[in-house]
């Protein structure tokens, strides 16, 4: 199976569960961190990392030789990341998507592309786990590209973990896509609902099956289980607020390492899951 772990809201304890369910399991175990803006699966994982990997994309250049600023790359692009004033072409990488229409679209052939660093995709193991995580690059925008790259990892013939970054954006969407179950992690909190309501809708508008982990269940009201139980919800898995686990994760240590009795507890969700 491959499974993704997404929140909607930052903060409920997604890598939490990402981690201490790949470490319940045995057997083929895949750990994909495809928070690429700040990836911490490996801090409670502590991989020995083999194999890093540069990730390229296109970006526009324009030859001002050859341009005679017609403005059809500004009209052709969806983004908004190339302007034409009077004799100039101004092109703002941040909104650049690399998709190359201002390259087919210029009849003066002025356009040509060059390849820029995004990040880097870097590959280990730990245990029996297979472990791979992608790294943004400083100052360089929009995910989506390096968690392509991470997903691109995915091993056939495993239990594949796929741990999101937090939020229902395009980053969140292009990780859970395709995958055979989503675990929205959440807390019984008014912000942990609104976020889980968004978090299922974009689920139910890809397609993917869900269930829901309530995390710090005791901390808040019923709100949570109340919205579960009329969308007809399963929730599959509740962890109250402890001290202990708290603790253990400030010291980046897996729950299942510090109160063992969670492994099983992880095995049955994995159960849960499959069925």
């Amino acid at each position: 199976m491959i499974i993704s772990v997404a929140s909607g809201k930052g903060g409920t304890g997604k890598t939490t569960i990402a981690v201490n369910l790949a470490l319940s399991l045995n057997g083929n175990i895949q750990l994909l961190d495809c928070d690429v803006e700040e990836p911490d699966d490996h801090i409670f994982l502590k991989p020995e990392l083999t194999k890093s990997e540069k990730i390229y994309l296109p970006k526009p250049v324009v030859d001002l030789n050859k341009c005679n600023y017609c403005g059809r790359c500004s009209e052709v692009c969806q983004y908004n990341a190339i302007a034409v004033v009077k004799n100039k072409v101004l092109i703002f990488y941040e909104l650049c998507h690399s998709c190359g229409a201002c390259k087919i679209a210029c009849s003066q052939e002025a356009i040509f592309e060059k390849e820029v660093e995004k990040g880097i995709v870097e590959e280990g193991k730990a245990k029996n786990i297979l472990f791979a995580q992608g790294k943004l690059r400083e100052s360089e925008s929009s995910p989506v590209p390096l968690v392509k790259a991470v997903k691109k990892k995915i091993k056939k013939g495993y239990n594949v973990i796929i741990d999101c970054s937090p939020g229902t954006s395009c980053p969140v969407v292009e990780a859970v896509k395709d995958t055979d179950f989503c675990l929205l992690v959440t807390e019984p909190t008014p912000f942990g609902l609104n976020d889980l309501k968004l978090a299922v809708e974009m689920c139910r508008k890809i397609k993917v099956p869900l269930g829901v982990i309530i995390n710090r269940e005791d901390i808040g009201d019923k709100k949570v289980e109340e919205y579960c139980q009329e969308e007809n919800i399963p929730i599959l898995m509740r962890i109250p607020f402890s001290k202990e686990i708290a603790y253990a994760y400030s010291e980046g240590i897996p729950i299942i390492e510090g109160m063992p009795e969670y492994k099983k507890k992880f095995q049955e969700l994995f159960g849960k899951i499959k069925c």
